[in-house]
């Protein structure tokens, strides 16, 4: 059993901190906040330890950090737990810049600890099937790809949806690790991207509950459109947006030489997976032969700790999220100067998960 501790008591701790019931390797012995009083009522809900930060990062039993903080501070407390000599696995994304990433990604080979880094919903059931699909060459060879997240944003209905406005928020560091992290795990790592980038509300209004009324001045890019280009061949267009009323995009396609895929939610864990092959004239929605189709976040700490005992590779790896880093930055680059940016990063794809094990067992 692997000894795990929380940094970070907001709304999605609560997943993480159930993921036990799911994956029996892991035991969150304690959680921490910079404020007391979330962390305090985590720890009495689950039944653990309320530390302080330096507390927890200090306890020696403690093997992963899992590092729930907001965006701005991933970088400084995955840093802190690294020098602490803990492996941390980190929400999305790793970092707000690769420099941060790249420095983070160093001090973790240094000290000879793991780096990892949500999304962990590749993993699932839905795109562990796609993965399979496309392994097994049901769609030919992948020849394009298509990735859109059509939306509003988040003033109607976000309690304090300021940030999401600022440095390190707008549409492609919010959702793009979804997509991107899909798309690299189907297809490979990126070669170079393009991009197109604009503000189209400089201000917006909150109509959400507490802080109605108030109005955000917007600081980021909030329609970013990206052309990828894959090592292994394939083109993609992903479109990220906080500025549409309604779409009927679908959220991720792949395009082979035999057929076309289409792919689930990529912020979700389960179906459904279309498959259209080339000469028929219907989807045909393909059975999930693999678990982990309800929400089970967590299922990346629990990856990384079966590769700690092990020794392979873990999954949700930090290099992996780097890649997906440089590419969201990448795309706002190319678009501010002009001009295709080539990526310096590679990243392998991550090991499918085998069929026919035991829900809660990652490794045979």
């Amino acid at each position: 059993m692997t000894k795990v501790g929380i940094i970070g008591c907001g709304n999605i701790s609560t997943i993480y901190l159930k993921s036990p019931q799911t994956f029996p390797i892991l035991e969150i012995t304690a959680c921490a906040d910079l404020e007391r009083s979330r962390s305090e009522a985590k720890a009495a809900e689950f039944n653990i330890r309320a530390l302080e930060v330096d507390e927890l990062l200090a306890d020696p039993a403690i093997e992963i950090v899992v590092n729930l903080t907001i965006p701005a501070a991933h970088a400084a407390v995955a840093q802190a737990a690294i020098a602490h000599g803990k492996s941390v696995y980190s929400e999305k994304p790793l970092a707000l810049n690769t420099a941060d990433g790249c420095a983070l990604l160093d001090a973790a080979r240094a000290r000879q600890v793991r780096a990892g880094c949500a999304p962990d919903t590749f993993l699932g059931g839905g795109l562990q099937t796609c993965r399979k699909l496309i392994d097994d060459g049901w769609i030919g060879e992948p020849v394009a790809a298509t990735a859109f997240m059509m939306s509003h944003g988040h003033e109607s209905w976000h309690p304090s949806p300021e940030f999401y406005y600022q440095q390190g928020g707008g549409p492609m560091f919010d959702m793009g690790p979804y997509y991107l992290t899909a798309l690299v795990a189907l297809l490979g790592p990126v070669r170079r991207v393009t991009g197109a980038t604009r503000i189209t509300f400089p201000q917006r209004i909150i109509t959400s509950q507490p802080k109605y009324g108030q109005t955000i001045d917007v600081e980021v890019p909030t329609h970013v459109v990206g052309l990828l280009d894959f090592a292994s061949g394939p083109i993609a267009t992903i479109i990220t947006t906080f500025d549409v009323w309604a779409a009927e995009l679908p959220r991720i396609e792949i395009y082979g030489t035999h057929g076309t895929l289409s792919v689930p939610d990529p912020n979700t864990f389960g179906g459904p997976v279309r498959l259209r092959r080339a000469g028929s004239s219907e989807w045909q929605e393909i059975p999930i032969p693999f678990h982990y189709t309800a929400n089970s976040r967590g299922l990346g700490v629990a990856d990384m700790a079966y590769a700690l005992r092990s020794g392979r590779a873990h999954r949700a790896s930090g290099d992996l999220a780097f890649h997906v880093l440089e590419i969201m930055e990448a795309i706002h680059v190319a678009s501010a100067e002009d001009r295709h940016v080539t990526l310096t990063s590679r990243c392998d794809r991550p090991a499918p998960l085998p069929l026919g094990l035991m829900p809660g067992v990652l490794d045979g």
